[in-house]
């Protein structure tokens, strides 16, 4: 495939409205490819992008905005006169003109609703939730009747002319239109003109309904290898789909998420340039506090034992070496449970398994790491009676990270808040207060302090 130089194309287009001369700009555009033009649609400035955005065919503008970030499609579109927005959104697939109008001004949202030909599709899909099924499925697809022939499918097919995700599977309802079975397209081509669908299709159909959250139906997706889910309501009845093209925006947009929690930070609502310094520092600093306020123990637990740091000067030299493996164990264990959970290989019903399974891991890694301290105290020159020290202690720490990386994130999830948030910083600043006290704890039975 050629690929094309952005940056030529970018110059040639900003030359163009510079000068006025708002069709070459057009021309340059519509030659591309429909990701390419929002790529470069994106990198002009945004009164470049009002300016133009008007001129284009509404189909090419549709596309655009549907390849760009919700929140910059939120702002061009509002400074858009309102017929012109209303002739762009009219191209624009259903679900994404309701993700667009359910963020906008109500009375702007109202007017350009009311412009559409297509609003009656449109006004059910914003009474959902963005992050929920409801909110990812799209009223744009083809149900066939299950007493329906399979030469008359193919007939309405050829009349209707649908797009290319609208085909992969043909669903089936019956005359109250509660999904029925699902159809796939070469089954209905090869059957005999005069067979019946629901004689050829697959009653077997997954489904999930408008309420249940886009993570799940993510995973739904991904287990079951499927380019389009059904929605259905609390009687089956078939109100929408989510294609596979949605579902890959969801896994990109909360595993972006998960990265940022997993860096002890809230997520940014915004694409990290186009957000502005003041709004990433609010976003990280309510966890630095919490972070700074429970790093303290830290310290809380070395004033406990200040006067046998004073005894034995020795004992601070290893605490940096402590705390430090004691963290790392810990994120390793917390990384692979939560990703677990995340593709479906544990649930709740697992937390003993699991435990379990970190308890021996726990036992080998700790016993290891041990003999390595051990080895390691010795050839600085300490006595046999610290080392003996550091090395148990490294092992119950080790030991201890890795029961509390396996029950944290699940004890996270069985409380409804995301497992990513005892990741990273907060696994590490707990191993790190409790790993001290263990290590003093040690020391003061081993040395006799």
């Amino acid at each position: 495939m050629l690929k094309i130089n952005t940056d030529t194309i970018l110059a040639q287009i900003q030359s163009a409205l510079e000068s006025d001369d708002v069709n070459s700009a057009i021309r340059v555009l519509e030659n591309l490819r429909s990701q390419d033009q929002a790529d470069i649609f994106d990198d002009l400035e945004e009164a470049e992008q009002i300016a133009l955005l008007p001129h284009l065919s509404p189909s090419v503008s549709a596309n655009i905005l549907e390849e760009m970030e919700d929140e910059d499609v939120l702002e061009l579109v509002s400074a858009l006169d309102s017929q012109d927005a209303i002739r762009i959104v009219d191209e624009m697939e259903p679900d994404e003109a309701a993700d667009l109008l359910g963020d906008m001004d109500d009375v702007k949202a109202e007017a350009i609703l009311a412009g559409l030909d297509n609003s009656d599709e449109i006004r059910p899909l914003m009474l959902h939730a963005d992050d929920s099924a409801g909110g990812l499925m799209t009223s744009d697809f083809i149900a066939l009747r299950c007493k329906m022939r399979a030469g008359d499918a193919i007939q309405v097919l050829r009349e209707l002319r649908p797009d290319r995700e609208e085909i992969y599977y043909l669903f089936i309802v019956d005359a109250h239109d509660v999904l029925f079975g699902v159809l796939g397209l070469r089954e209905l081509i090869v059957a005999a003109p005069n067979t019946l669908l629901e004689e050829i299709m697959d009653p077997q159909v997954l489904a999930v309904t408008v309420g249940i959250d886009q993570e799940e139906v993510a995973r739904v997706i991904s287990k079951y290898d499927l380019l389009a889910l059904p929605v259905v309501d609390v009687n089956r009845k078939l109100v929408g789909v989510i294609t596979v093209d949605d579902v890959i925006d969801v896994i990109e947009e909360e595993t972006t998420e998960d990265f940022q929690r997993l860096g002890g930070a809230q997520p940014l609502d915004q694409p990290y340039l186009n957000t502005s310094s003041w709004h990433i520092a609010k976003k990280r600093i309510g966890w630095l506090l919490l972070l700074f306020l429970t790093g303290s123990l830290t310290g809380t637990v070395m004033r406990m034992f200040e006067k046998e740091l004073f005894a034995v000067v020795a004992l601070s030299y290893f605490i940096p070496l402590l705390i430090g493996t004691g963290g790392n164990a810990g994120s390793q264990t917390t990384s692979t449970i939560i990703r677990a959970l995340a593709v479906g290989d544990i649930d709740l019903s697992d937390a003993l398994h699991s435990l379990w399974h970190e308890l021996k891991v726990g036992l080998m890694l700790g016993l290891g790491m041990s003999i390595a301290a051990y080895v390691r105290a010795i050839t600085w020159g300490t006595t046999s009676a610290l080392a003996l020290t550091v090395s148990l202690s490294i092992m119950i720490i080790v030991l201890w990270a890795n029961i509390s990386g396996a029950i944290l994130p699940l004890l996270a999830a069985k409380l409804k808040i995301d497992p990513t948030v005892v990741s990273g910083p907060v696994m590490s600043t707990l191993v790190d207060a409790t790993g001290l006290f263990i290590y003093f704890t040690i020391a003061k039975v081993v040395i006799g302090l």
